[in-house]
């Protein structure tokens, strides 16, 4: 259905975020939007149950996105209908104690999805090139050896968590993870509007942070950060898919029909059946 035009948001050559698109409808309603994601996500719902049964793969699907970009609502609406034994959601927040104790690839392994089950990272071991480069002095929490002092990350730093992150992935991946990374791409007044409606909207005051504003600030510093993160670490085994985030039903029915068509394509569905 969506096969031909899906496959322009996977990231296959180096990418300038500015020349992504931000909005993407296919031309079609909400109501037809929210009918596809329907039937879209039924199909993917008999290929979890598959995969369940089978127990010898995993799923992992990497969500990544500015503030309000939609993460939650995506994840709520595009796993609606697997089943609860298949698939776990980890959100990671600020590291705790226990977790700042070892590297900080670890939380992000005992985390991973079992043979047989879809895991949802909703913020992944990627924040740890993107919110700790906007500010480094989080990684002045993680005592590594080496590193005294705000001065010590320099450039050689990063390229090396980036080697760090892509071994991580080949590891997993040779070792039966399916991996997929979408980066929910909205533009800045898109943010801005979705944060106004937090304001407004009563029943969405909860979502609002001040500090939703302090980082709305460094936009354009994140948005470097994505970039450069995203063009490091788009490999075969583990691409990257910059989606159209300012359409949230779009978003929705683009990841969910990348999900089914590239697991429709593989090998693994292959020998599953």
């Amino acid at each position: 259905m969506y096969e031909s035009k899906i496959t322009s948001f996977r990231v296959d050559e180096k990418v300038k975020l500015l020349d992504c698109p931000t909005r993407e409808d296919f031309g079609k309603t909400d109501k037809q939007l929210k009918k596809d994601l329907e039937t879209i996500r039924e199909e993917l719902g008999d290929f979890q149950d598959t995969l369940y049964a089978h127990g010898k793969y995993s799923v992992l699907i990497c969500l990544q996105g500015m503030d309000t970009a939609g993460k939650d609502s995506l994840i709520r609406e595009v796993f609606k209908d697997f089943n609860a034994r298949g698939v776990v959601v980890h959100s990671f927040k600020v590291p705790t104690e226990l977790e700042l104790g070892h590297d900080y690839l670890w939380r992000h392994y005992i985390a991973l999805p079992a043979k047989g089950k879809f895991g949802v990272f909703n913020r992944t071991h990627y924040e740890n090139v993107l919110v700790t480069r906007v500010h480094p002095e989080y990684i002045m929490g993680e005592h590594i050896p080496e590193i005294h002092s705000v001065a010590d990350i320099d450039q050689e730093f990063w390229d090396k968590r980036f080697e760090q992150i892509n071994n991580f992935e080949r590891h997993i991946a040779e070792n039966g993870t399916i991996i997929f990374k979408f980066f929910l791409h909205l533009s800045k007044e898109e943010q801005r509007l979705r944060l106004l409606r937090r304001l407004a909207l009563q029943r969405k005051n909860w979502k609002f942070s001040p500090g939703d504003l302090k980082e709305r600030k460094l936009w354009d510093t994140y948005q470097k950060c994505y970039e450069e993160a995203i063009n490091e670490t788009s490999k075969s085994h583990a691409p990257w898919y910059v989606v159209p985030a300012d359409n949230k039903k779009a978003a929705r029915v683009i990841v969910a029909a990348v999900l089914l068509e590239e697991l429709k394509k593989s090998k693994t569905l292959r020998s599953l059946n």
